[in-house]
């Protein structure tokens, strides 16, 4: 269960308690199921007036989450610092009870490698690198054997995202929307704990993006994972769990700076 006065399930201009989807009920959880837990952050980049500063911030095993708010305001940062790529000048970020800052720059590169799926904004495709190897790109630095089953589970994303024929393709040879769904793809290959996904669907038509957002849901709901996104698409809004808007949870109430996200 996401903290009363953290976030509020997606409802103009109110704040209600926890919701479930219909048929979806889930019970309240104990703090044992927090997945990511956020306390007393403060960040900031240096030699820019842009602060971002959250009392709290919790996402459960088992939860969807929409991360909303003005561009600027600092979205991408927080996914950053929800699994360790930055650390805050203050407060916690906790992974399954594990202090991020705590534990080193290794350490939270395994932990991304083995628990986390990162759907980039930017895509962040290797140039040199077929789709399929994109795909299993996380298994392989992580260590992990890529056996038969990895490569029938990479077969089977790429044909639920409409990509099955392009495996053999470098990004070089693919549309936007179609390096997309190659990142989502290699996001979800690992099986992750969490997956943050910054605007999944900003470079896909209508009914691409919804068939994309059966693949991230039905996924993450069969790992028992948690899901957060960052997205502009307040139609999508009433999918999620929760919806969080950092424009009016940011407490230093700072100034867009520029390059924020």
């Amino acid at each position: 269960m996401i903290r009363l006065g953290t976030c509020h399930p997606y409802r103009p201009h109110a704040l209600f308690k926890v919701k479930n989807r219909p048929g979806n009920e889930v019970p309240l959880m104990s703090h044992a199921d927090q997945l990511l837990k956020i306390h007393g952050l403060d960040f900031s980049y240096s030699g820019t007036s842009f602060r971002l500063c959250l009392e709290e911030f919790g996402l459960d095993t088992g939860r969807t989450m929409a991360l909303i708010g003005r561009s600027g305001c600092g979205k991408s940062t927080l996914l950053d610092l929800a699994c360790g790529i930055r650390t805050p000048q203050k407060g916690t970020v906790e992974f399954e009870g594990r202090d991020l800052a705590g534990i080193g720059d290794e350490a939270r590169r395994l932990l991304r490698l083995d628990s986390v799926g990162l759907v980039f904004q930017e895509f962040r495709l290797l140039d040199y690198l077929t789709v399929l190897d994109s795909i299993l790109l996380p298994i392989r630095l992580s260590g992990r054997p890529v056996t038969s089953e990895i490569r029938e589970r990479a077969h089977e994303l790429a044909r639920r995202a409409g990509i099955q024929d392009l495996l053999k393709r470098r990004p070089q040879r693919l549309s936007q929307g179609e390096r997309q769904r190659a990142a989502i793809c290699r996001a979800l290959i690992g099986t992750p704990r969490l997956v943050l996904a910054d605007e999944p669907t900003g470079n896909l038509d209508p009914a691409t993006a919804e068939s994309v957002l059966d693949l991230l849901f039905e996924q993450v709901a069969e790992a028992e994972a948690a899901l957060l996104v960052i997205t502009h698409d307040h139609e999508i809004l009433p999918r999620f769990d929760e919806v969080f808007d950092l424009s009016e949870r940011n407490l230093a109430g700072t100034k867009t700076k520029a390059g924020a996200r």
